[in-house]
Formats: structure tokens, sequence, C-alpha cells
């Protein structure tokens, strides 16, 4: 598995993430992808944001940094968004016939969360227990 750089964007209480639909299951994601070898983790989480979510997005802070059991690195990146549709992503993740389920880029409020099927869990945690402690 290679390492994967991903956007944290929050807007009005509420987050953006990928409603992902493969083999039957239903499962969220945050917006992101794998980081290609000319490319920062950081360029690569704003590549991501554009094709996934049709934005541009700025990076804000520094990233929470996860590592998995395969020993690859994914980043979070706070995000705000600058310009464009969310919603109008265009990446190959689009093409119905790639075999890789459906996307839907959507909203979810904090409440509903750490409700639903979300990986990895523990970012989706550490977002709404900080968001909660900002308040």
């Amino acid at each position: 598995m290679r390492n994967r750089a991903a956007v944290l964007i929050i807007e009005s209480g509420k987050i953006a993430v990928i409603e992902r639909i493969r083999e039957g299951k239903c499962y969220f994601v945050f917006p992101g992808g794998g980081i290609e070898p000319h490319e920062t983790a950081e360029t690569a989480a704003v590549r991501e944001a554009k094709e996934e979510l049709g934005v541009d997005v700025q990076i804000i802070a520094k990233p929470a940094i996860t590592k998995r059991t395969d020993g690859s690195v994914e980043f979070y990146f706070p995000a705000k968004i600058l310009s464009g549709t969310f919603g109008t992503g265009n990446g190959v993740e689009y093409d119905v016939g790639n075999g890789r389920g459906s996307y839907r880029p959507t909203w979810v409020g904090f409440q509903q969360l750490l409700l639903l099927d979300i990986f990895p869990r523990e970012i989706a945690q550490s977002v709404v227990y900080k968001k909660i402690a900002d308040s």
C-alpha cells in the first residue's frame, strides 16, 4: 500500500466526507488518495480535493499522521475551500465502470460522524473531540 494524503474540511459544523459503496457495503472516508512519487503529501492532498470534491483548497495546519499496519503512512490535512463547487469532482473514482464502487461527496454533522462506519475511526474521533473542545 502506498502512502495516502487527505483533507479535513470543516464548514458550518459539518465535515466533508466521501460515501463509498463497494461490494454491497456502505462506508465513509475522508477525501484523499495515494501520494504519487513526484508529490509531497500536501500537494497530493490538494490534488485529491480537486479530483474528488471539485474544490480548490488551502492547507491551514499541520497534518494528523497515522501509520497503517502495512507500514504506509496517512496524512490528514486541515484545509479550507478557496474556490470551486463542492460535489463536482471528476477524478477516476467517478468512472462507474472501474470496479471500485461508487463515490459521493457529502457533508456530515459532528453529531452524526461517529455514528457512521467511517475510516479511519481514530481521525474521526480526534476531529469530533477537538471540535467539541473548541466549542
